[in-house]
């Protein structure tokens, strides 16, 4: 259900990493959501039924500060405003907290799909052993 990603490939590789960190600051801070409190999670669709899982599995915290951050991004949408430079939200603490959630879930229903596909047969008694 999630996009893929070449995180994984840019992580194995410090060179590469070094040279995209500032492209994806650059971009990050260009998109614009950090300037209105937001992290990259709280811009993830909800109408998926993996992310409703995942935001109720959410701790009671997490869903508190997600709800907060998403309403006052809202306010501050609505009045055309942005929020003071030292209350933005700065790399560091744009961390995933739900796409960990959704990866699990993900995982937990390939599982079950692949559970109920299972198809159960007899095993064949062998003829020589009488039975």
């Amino acid at each position: 259900m999630s996009a893929p990603s070449l995180a994984p490939y840019i992580a194995k590789r410090p060179w590469l990493q070094r040279w995209m960190k500032p492209l994806s600051n650059w971009y990050c801070n260009a998109a614009g959501y950090r300037q209105l409190g937001l992290r990259a999670d709280d811009l993830l669709p909800e109408e998926n039924d993996v992310v409703q899982t995942a935001l109720k599995r959410l701790q009671p915290k997490a869903a508190y500060d997600r709800v907060f951050r998403l309403r006052r991004a809202l306010q501050l949408s609505m009045s055309h405003q942005l929020l003071p430079k030292e209350e933005w939200t700065k790399p560091d603490e744009d961390v995933p907290y739900l796409q960990t959630l959704i990866e699990e879930i993900e995982t937990e229903m390939a599982e079950r799909e692949d559970l109920e596909s299972l198809v159960v047969s007899k095993r064949k008694r062998n003829a020589e052993s009488g039975h």
